[in-house]
């Protein structure tokens, strides 16, 4: 549903047809993750088949109408959220932009309090809702050379200190036929990189086929997959990986040897306030038996320290795993006490300060970790797909190795002996490495 301000309910579809098909120029801003991008995409393709005329705020244009799709999954999230709707609502003031609407997350999980506390605001939307056959229309808001494909929505677990099925409602998966579709749609339009996502895209098919059939999705993209050379994984839960899973991702080329788990801790009394429905010694055996099937791969994690009742003894376990278990990349969350969550009233909240330092310190030893991870690369040879040309430069690009998910990791640096342009794929021979990216010459064609 979508509230308007003056205390009048629409169906999303009637604001659609009826409140924004005045051909006015419409922009969206999107924040958060690609999950949310995916969503953005189809609020565009909805507004535009409504007759209004899309703008690329990115690229500096003006709108009419400002759409922003909000995040709400942890603080950080909201205040950026927030920060985001006050500037447009600024904006209208001046008379720079005519509506803000809200959409996404926040708008879902804090509707009314947006709609007494900020009365500027033109309409407030949820998230959208999820269809699970056919394929919606969408505007890409990515380079042509690659897309995000959304499988699923919501999770299938609910961990203990998330928010997210609150917001999503139950897990759901999109038909093998509509996302097969969908990939074969992208495959004619020259896509070269799909990046599978979802909250959980390992429990994909468990709604709907009673078992996780990821790999059975994958077998079947690969089969319709022409232009498409690179399909990545991005979010899996790591109880719900299969070892049919991992052997589909270590005998298909296209499947790109790169996958984002996060574990969130390694203490199995902290796996078990956050319901993570995993234990330690199941943890330990899984990124053993993934790097032992791919022993090339990128295995990107995260954790989260802070969470209630971590001691110090639960954090130096994490801590001596992270050294010992040398993660290609990984990130680290400090704990958010978000309400409507089973943690917001645990016992033993762990102090703001001791958050950070646990944080840093985790950090810090990723940085030498992952410095270390980057000379490995020095003297290969890698398969890297063109992004851009480096500004002012004569043959320099930007890429990215399979080891690379767009917007989040690292780039490879190529030294061309040609022009080439966004989405071709080159053979680059590594010779230098700093601390994220990789440098390299093109060597012969692919």
């Amino acid at each position: 549903m979508i509230k308007k301000i003056n205390n009048t309910e629409v169906t999303t579809q009637d604001f659609y047809k009826e409140r924004l098909s005045t051909g006015q120029k419409v922009g969206v801003i999107n924040l958060g993750c690609a999950r949310n991008l995916v969503d953005s995409q189809e609020i565009l393709g909805r507004l535009k088949k409504t007759g209004n005329r899309i703008v690329d705020m990115a690229n500096g244009a003006s709108a009419d109408v400002v759409v922003v799709n909000t995040c709400s999954f942890i603080a950080e999230a909201k205040k950026e959220s927030i920060d985001t709707i006050l500037d447009l609502l600024d904006l209208k003031k001046q008379g720079k932009i005519k509506k803000v609407i809200v959409a996404g997350c926040l708008a879902q999980r804090y509707g009314k309090e947006l709609a007494a506390e900020m009365p500027g605001i033109d309409a407030i939307l949820g998230t959208p809702s999820f269809q699970k056959t056919g394929v919606l229309d969408q505007v890409s808001m990515t380079p042509k050379h690659f897309a995000y494909v959304k499988i699923c929505e919501s999770c299938y677990n609910r961990c203990s200190f998330c928010v997210i099925p609150k917001i999503k409602g139950k897990f759901s998966s999109r038909t093998i036929e509509s996302v097969v579709e969908e990939i074969k749609r992208l495959d004619k339009a020259g896509v070269k990189e799909v990046n599978l996502i979802g909250q959980d895209i390992t429990a994909y098919g468990m709604d709907l086929y009673r078992e996780m059939s990821l790999a059975r999705l994958l077998k079947e993209i690969v089969k319709v997959t022409e232009n498409i050379q690179w399909i990545r994984l991005l979010y899996a839960f790591p109880a719900h990986v299969t070892d049919e899973l991992i052997a589909v991702m270590a005998t298909e080329p296209k499947i790109c040897k790169y996958i984002d788990m996060p574990l969130q801790h390694i203490s199995d009394n902290l796996l078990l306030s956050m319901n993570r429905s995993i234990t330690t010694g199941e943890t330990k055996a899984l990124i053993e038996k993934m790097r032992k099937r791919m022993p090339t791969a990128s295995l990107r994690t995260t954790f989260i320290v802070g969470m209630p009742g971590e001691t110090e003894g639960n954090f130096a376990e994490l801590h001596d795993y992270v050294i010992a278990t040398r993660f290609e990349k990984m990130g680290v969350f400090v704990y958010s006490r978000e309400e409507e969550t089973v943690a917001y009233d645990m016992p033993g909240q762990v102090a703001e300060p001791t958050k950070r330092k646990r944080m840093n310190t985790l950090m810090k030893e990723q940085q030498g970790i992952s410095r270390d991870v980057q000379q490995t690369f020095v003297g290969r040879r890698l398969k890297v797909l063109i992004d851009e040309k480096e500004d002012g430069s004569e043959n320099v690009y930007i890429g990215r190795s399979e080891y690379d998910a767009p917007d989040v990791d690292g780039s490879v640096i190529v030294h061309a002996k040609r022009t080439l342009k966004p989405g071709d794929f080159v053979n680059v021979r590594i010779n230098d490495a700093l601390e994220y990216d990789l440098v390299g010459t093109e060597e012969e064609n692919l």
